[in-house]
């Protein structure tokens, strides 16, 4: 807001500038107002205040009385409704032919009285922010690892493919498969990728998302122990952890993959199918 005593410098300004033969419209632009404003200010002999802070705004035609809102929460909190969320509440009173506000107006209100809480065993939903971002100049300075399912000749029946890959290289720095998940034998690789890459100095990412194997104490106490700094994509959101997913997606629909599934946990750990299909990605 101008107050009026600016006001009145400027139109001051403006009116020796016309005066002095320059056009309205290129003082008012000086001065970074339009010329129906500077036209508006002299309207009046005097230059007075802005007027809309102190303008009387009517309360909107659709608001909820007081009254109203105390009905509102008086249905709600009946013996028949107290158990309901408004999504029910709202369309049981339409079948009766009572309507007191919208559903949107429900939880609003509710929320207002501070009603409006989570109930049952669920966890509530919960916002979790965006994990941090790393970036790899070079290579071991962050990794990528994840499980995924290898199939079987037994339905409903898979071994788990344990792979660690370096984002800046694409280099598979290790990989096992074995018969379960385990925080044990996520550990056990990580290990086994430091010592065969000569990892000796503190500051390694290790990125994942967050099943049970990634997040078991075993694996957060070896990684702890190895210098290594654990990060974690979001629950339910696999693009955090894109990498290792789409590898996973090359890997299995490459040619090298085995079309047949293994019928040994033995024949996965073979070198041939498994080593095939991941070195073609590198």
């Amino acid at each position: 807001m101008i107050s009026a005593l600016d006001r009145r410098k400027a139109v001051t300004l403006i009116k020796e500038t016309i005066e002095a033969g320059a056009p309205a419209k290129k003082a008012c632009d000086v001065l970074a107002i339009s010329l129906r404003t500077y036209q508006r200010w002299t309207q009046d002999p005097e230059v007075k205040e802005d007027g809309r802070p102190q303008a009387e705004r009517p309360s909107p035609a659709n608001k909820l009385s007081p009254e109203e809102r105390q009905q509102l929460l008086a249905t709600c909190n009946l013996e028949e409704y107290r158990s309901l969320p408004p999504s029910q509440i709202v369309p049981a009173l339409a079948d009766k032919g009572i309507y007191i506000a919208s559903e949107a107006s429900f939880y609003r209100v509710l929320r207002e009285a501070d009603q409006l809480h989570h109930r049952g065993k669920a966890q509530a939903p919960r916002k979790v922010a965006k994990p941090k971002g790393y970036q790899a100049t070079g290579p071991n300075q962050v990794w990528s690892w994840d499980i995924t399912y290898l199939a079987t000749t037994v339905a409903g029946l898979f071994f788990r493919l344990y792979l660690i890959m370096d984002i800046y290289s694409r280099k598979i720095v290790g990989w096992e498969i074995h018969p379960h998940e385990k925080a044990e034998y996520a550990a056990t690789l990580i290990r086994k990728a430091c010592l065969s890459e000569g990892i000796t100095e503190k500051g390694l990412v290790l990125h994942s998302d967050n099943g049970s194997p990634m997040k078991g104490a075993t694996m957060l106490a070896t990684l702890q122990r190895l210098g290594v700094v654990p990060s974690f994509s979001r629950p339910s959101v696999s693009n955090d952890n894109p990498y290792s997913e789409s590898l996973f997606g090359t890997i299995k629909y490459t040619p090298a993959y085995p079309s047949n599934p293994f019928e040994s946990l033995e024949g996965k750990r073979s070198p041939a199918p498994p080593s095939q299909a991941v070195t073609a990605m590198i």
